[in-house]
């Protein structure tokens, strides 16, 4: 009787300590990392927007994730071929919540060009989504070496903004 006790003390021992959760850790740029909604509008040389989404889009979405490497310093911008069809790897700082290319950056999709990101950030909740939640925002400017559009229509590069997915219906 004694050996049937410890053998099932032993068991509800082993089956205890089994039911131990492992922590769950994020990515090095879990805090700059999402899918967003975002507009891209034609904007000036001193970021005033020019032309509300000059080719008709409307709301589009984009990633932002980290690298391979799982630094806090880069991470991917990836417009999903939404917009231009670019994924350029930007330098990020955690802490501060900005991004940006260091000068023009190649494009890792699509057709080989240069991509310039620049002055890009994460407010959190600083944006309304359209059923008036508030959610986190992402701004930034982008620019092509092979856009011709500039030139011809008069602005400098692209703003993108917007908030962060929220997977509701009522916001898409």
């Amino acid at each position: 009787m004694k050996k049937v006790i410890y053998l099932l003390m032993m068991c509800a021992g082993v089956l205890l300590s089994s039911c131990e959760k492992d922590e769950i850790g994020g990515t090095a740029t879990e805090a700059l990392a999402g899918e967003w909604t975002v507009t891209v509008d034609a904007v000036d040389g001193s970021g005033n927007v020019v032309e509300e989404d000059f080719f008709g889009l409307g709301r589009v979405m984009l990633n932002t994730y980290n690298t391979a490497a799982n630094l806090p310093t880069e991470m991917y911008v990836d417009d999903l071929g939404n917009f231009w069809e670019y994924k350029v790897k930007v330098q990020s700082d955690v802490n501060t919540l900005t991004f940006a290319t260091s000068g023009a950056a190649t494009n890792e999709v699509g057709d080989t060009i240069n991509v310039t990101i620049d002055g890009g950030k994460i407010l959190p909740g600083a944006a309304t989504t359209p059923h008036g939640t508030p959610a986190d925002s992402i701004v930034y400017y982008v620019s092509f070496s092979d856009d011709e559009y500039p030139a011809q229509y008069g602005y400098a590069k692209y703003k993108v903004s917007g908030y962060r997915y929220t997977g509701l219906a009522v916001d898409d």
